[in-house]
């Protein structure tokens, strides 16, 4: 938190020293408010309950994304601990007192240097106000002004699409009650680059549908977690990776420049930023490496088993010439997985067995990969273990050692990790590889079961080590 001297300094620079702190017109200085200085000002009113925003940068595109870090906990909702919703290029725009906060149309563009051109394609598709603030202050009224808002009823709604996902479920008419919903602060920070901010939602309704009941306390009221994160866009310092139908698959966009006769329709590769140390080396470590961090809630023996698959990845980057460029590390104590300063793969419960899948954060004009989010369903390991035990059926004698089930099991995890890991890198589906000798981990193999000659399953090979020839 700034110091009060500091914020008051802050605050008269810009030009203002106080805020209407509600419709008495009693003013209330900045000062008295806890303040997080980062890419995104933000100044929590605590007695108030209120979270205040500044907006310093009008026009001027920036990232915004909602994910829920704390979920339904149910596979047939999909409403799961750390899911992302779509990642959004955004701006702030004024007239007035009010503040829109407007999503670009990236769908269509023009990919000219003629601001014309470029013009024309804007003006031709619709955009999309996701919000609307009413200044607090009035200082600045032109597009280059500060504006302060209250930010409050826009971190608390369904930027995530709860009341919509439990509507197509059957699961009943909900919305948000936001006398039960408040913002959170252990999960609300602000860095120079990116300002996260989470609050606590609340929706209520009556349940029709049979899954709310077993997994919230009291299906009247589902209490989640929604996060927002503004980010900075990355500098111009990157080369789109163009779309290639042997690697990974990312959204068209149409691109009304192109030359006549050739494809209206535009796309890129998805792929981290890396650079070699030494561009001329045959092998040079990297300048920034790829670090992904595995939750910290894993439990033994599962822990070093995803932390083993993950990092066969490493074997691709080695073999583009790379050293150590990509690392698979615990997260560290206190970090926000929903931070997107860090890649994470997380371990999710739920009350009943689901799938996994690798997410990103990802610049919508580029193709950059800003962060690489990975999902990983608990009860997973359980059923590969039950298929194990159906296979090798160890029931002859009631004492026979478990051991080589569990080694399947994990043995699954490891490339699971490595595969969703994989779709975080940009990579998607080869299904042809189970029929090319195991080439990728972005297949879905089966347990390859051997029949000894004694009669007996043998399990210690049903699951290849490593990443495959294709995904280098």
């Amino acid at each position: 938190m700034l110091s009060r001297l500091l914020v008051q300094i802050i605050v008269t620079s810009f030009g203002f020293a106080a805020v209407t702190a509600n419709a008495d017109n009693v003013a209330l200085s900045l000062v008295d408010y806890e303040a997080h200085k980062g890419f995104i000002d933000l100044f929590w009113d605590d007695g108030g309950g209120r979270m205040l925003m500044r907006v310093t940068e009008f026009d001027e595109p920036f990232i915004y994304q909602v994910s829920l870090p704390r979920g339904v906990g149910s596979n047939d909702l999909g409403l799961d601990r750390g899911q992302l919703g779509a990642t959004k290029v955004v701006r702030f725009i004024r007239s007035g007192p009010k503040v829109l906060l407007i999503e670009d149309n990236l769908a269509y563009r023009a990919s000219s240097d003629n601001d014309e051109e470029r013009q024309v394609v804007f003006e031709s598709f619709a955009r999309s106000v996701i919000w609307g603030f009413e200044a607090i202050d009035h200082a600045g009224d032109s597009p280059a002004g500060v504006a302060i808002v209250d930010a409050t009823a826009f971190f608390i709604r369904d930027a995530h699409g709860v009341v919509a996902t439990l509507s197509a479920a059957g699961e009943g008419t909900y919305s948000v009650d936001a006398s039960r919903s408040a913002m959170y602060l252990p999960r609300t920070k602000a860095f120079p680059d990116n300002t996260e901010v989470e609050a606590i939602v609340t929706f209520t309704g009556e349940p029709t549908g049979p899954h709310l009941s077993t997994v919230v306390p009291d299906a009247r009221a589902v209490t989640v977690h929604v996060h927002h994160s503004f980010i900075r866009l990355p500098d111009d310092d990157y080369e789109p990776l163009p779309y290639d139908p042997r690697g990974g698959v990312w959204g068209l966009r149409s691109d009304y420049v192109t030359p006549i006769g050739d494809n209206l329709s535009i796309d890129y590769g998805g792929r981290h930023r890396l650079r070699k140390v030494d561009p001329t080396a045959a092998m040079s470590e990297a300048v920034e490496p790829i670090v992904y961090y595995l939750d910290r809630g894993v439990p033994e023996p599962v822990r070093s088993a995803l932390l083993d698959g993950a990092r066969w990845w490493n074997q691709a980057f080695e073999a583009a010439g790379y050293i150590n460029a990509f690392q698979v590390k615990m997260l560290p104590a206190g970090v926000d997985p929903m931070d997107v300063r860090y890649n994470v793969i997380q371990w999710v419960h739920r009350s009943t067995r689901g799938w996994s899948y690798g997410s990103t954060v990802t610049d919508p004009r580029t193709g950059e990969i800003l962060k690489g989010h990975v999902t990983l369903g608990s009860l997973r390991v359980r059923q590969d273990y039950l298929i194990a035990q159906g296979l090798v059926a160890p029931f002859k004698n009631g004492d026979e050692d478990a051991e080589a089930l569990q080694e399947m099991a994990l043995a699954r995890l490891r490339q699971l990790a490595a595969h969703e890991v994989g779709h975080t890198l940009g990579f998607a589906h080869n299904f042809a590889a189970s029929g090319n000798g195991g080439t990728s981990v972005m297949d879905y193999p089966h347990p390859l079961a051997v029949l000894a000659e004694d009669g007996h399953i043998n399990l210690t090979t049903a699951y290849d080590i490593g990443i495959g020839e294709w995904d280098k």
